[in-house]
């Protein structure tokens, strides 16, 4: 609790502190978390941004070498993430490196979270969750857990009744989610993943890493996919307000000194 997430989302979060889907969950998550995002220190411009700023870390008489561990995987991460952007830009006939084009991912808001989920049983009738149904945020997020299963994901977001598969993880592999904003680029053609995760009464730990566009990206329908007889389906946002909106709606408690931009809503 020394290192209580900030302003700017960076520590710990403790149990039931998030909640993904109001609408069914009766009480939070199950899971507490620990987030680690880009380490901007205080003296950069770009730390007077919302969601931007320095990391906060235990202490290394607690934790010896934790900080220097995180900041490596989290810098292998990113590039890991351009490398998969890649193969999305091809996938939607845009030149190889667009996503890393200035002002889309060459200052991202990446931010990886550390999972652990209580031995809580999930109880899908009483609104219990290891983590409510959701998508993603952003562009792309890496998945790494443990053998530990609980993850479901729905293909079909608009089904009545929604139908939930579970995910088995593969040793060495990451999952990939594609996120909200994603789907907003690509008018709909790639879908943001609905995924959830009912716990089996065991531990869990699982290592999210959400690749974010720049805090002022404009995230609007790419030329490829629109047309005359498909004109864009959602309206132009900045991937910033996009992320202040959502965390707003999620986290207890969760403040910005940004006003949030209608377009959100």
């Amino acid at each position: 609790m020394k290192v209580i997430h900030d302003k700017n989302h960076r520590g710990y979060t403790p149990f039931e502190e998030e909640i993904l889907d109001p609408d069914t969950q009766s009480k939070g998550d199950s899971k507490e978390g620990y987030y680690v995002g880009v380490p901007i220190p205080e003296s950069d411009p770009r730390s007077r941004k919302p969601l931007h700023g320095p990391n906060q870390y235990p202490s290394p008489d607690v934790l010896p070498g934790w900080q220097e561990t995180m900041d490596h995987y989290h810098s292998e991460l990113i590039k890991l993430s351009k490398r998969v952007s890649r193969l999305i830009a091809l996938a939607l006939n845009l030149e190889e490196t667009y996503f890393e084009k200035p002002g889309i991912t060459d200052d991202p808001m990446a931010s990886l979270r550390l999972l652990h989920y209580s031995d809580e049983k999930s109880n899908v009738e009483l609104g219990i969750y290891g983590t409510g149904a959701h998508s993603d945020y952003g562009l792309i997020t890496l998945l790494a857990t443990d053998d530990v299963p609980g993850l479901q994901i729905c293909r079909d977001k608009t089904a009545v009744p929604q139908v939930w598969e579970d995910v088995p993880p593969m040793k060495g592999a990451y999952i990939v989610n594609l996120g909200d904003m994603l789907e907003r680029w690509s008018n709909g053609l790639f879908r943001s993943t609905l995924h959830r995760v009912v716990s089996q009464g065991i531990e869990r730990y699982s290592i999210p890493f959400f690749f974010e566009p720049n805090y002022d990206c404009l995230v609007e329908c790419l030329p490829t996919c629109c047309s005359e007889n498909n004109p864009p389906k959602y309206p132009p946002m900045t991937s910033g307000n996009h992320l202040l909106s959502k965390y707003k709606q999620t986290h207890k408690g969760f403040v910005s000194d940004q006003k949030l931009g209608s377009s959100d809503s």
